[in-house]
């Protein structure tokens, strides 16, 4: 009467029942198969045309750099906070996706920086970001 797979010593069951893994895995393959279908159904087919004078359109990036010794450039070009201030203007107006990149270098005091950010939220800029050094991974000295 005692079946094969049956053990009668009562110890410890140290093997993994990878059964009901595989099941869970099956249905789940399924339901990923099935959900596909109705995907990419519901997508437009079209069948785009073709161009030999293709291009791509790229948001206009503007760079401003703070250098130690106070100086303010513009796409690497000398300016005033009043010149910087007409040319973001006029950047925001040609293009309302402008991007700026702000690369301040590390002396430059923190309320500079926080006021060039400040000046170009204001004008309407939402794209913005500060350039940093990946490569400098330690602290700087206090």
């Amino acid at each position: 009467m005692a079946s094969g797979n049956i053990r009668r010593r009562g110890g410890i069951i140290a093997e993994i029942n990878v059964t009901p893994l595989v099941d869970i895995m099956l249905v789940l393959l399924i339901i990923f198969m099935l959900t596909a279908q109705l995907i990419m159904r519901q997508a437009i087919e079209i069948e785009l045309p073709h161009a030999t004078q293709a291009s791509t359109i790229k948001p206009t990036t503007l760079s401003i750099t703070l250098t130690a010794d106070g100086g303010l450039f513009l796409d690497k070009q000398r300016t005033t906070a009043t010149e910087l201030r007409a040319a973001i203007d006029r950047a925001v107006k040609a293009d309302p996706k402008v991007q700026v990149m702000v690369a301040g270098d590390k002396r430059v005091a923190h309320g500079r920086v926080v006021w060039v950010l400040d000046l170009v939220k204001s004008l309407g800029v939402t794209s913005f970001a500060i350039e940093i050094d990946p490569t400098e991974l330690v602290a700087p000295e206090p």
